[in-house]
């Protein structure tokens, strides 16, 4: 039987937690950084939790999830 193979593109953007959740980054913070606020941007450095409804998608992605 084949493994599973994990599509890389979401192993790279995603970590898992010991608890099961899905890390991510936030995006809007690579260009147009002039116009935003400091505020706005300091809180885009900051990782989030993924929505429940996107994590059932990026579970098939990642198979280790």
């Amino acid at each position: 039987m084949q493994k599973m193979k994990t599509r890389r593109a979401a192993a790279k953007r995603f970590t898992v937690t010991g608890s099961g959740k899905i890390k991510r980054n936030k995006a809007y913070k690579s260009h147009i950084l002039e116009k935003k606020s400091p505020k706005r941007k300091r809180n885009l450095r900051k990782a989030t939790m993924m929505l429940a409804a996107d994590k059932k998608r990026a579970i098939k992605c990642l198979p280790y999830a």
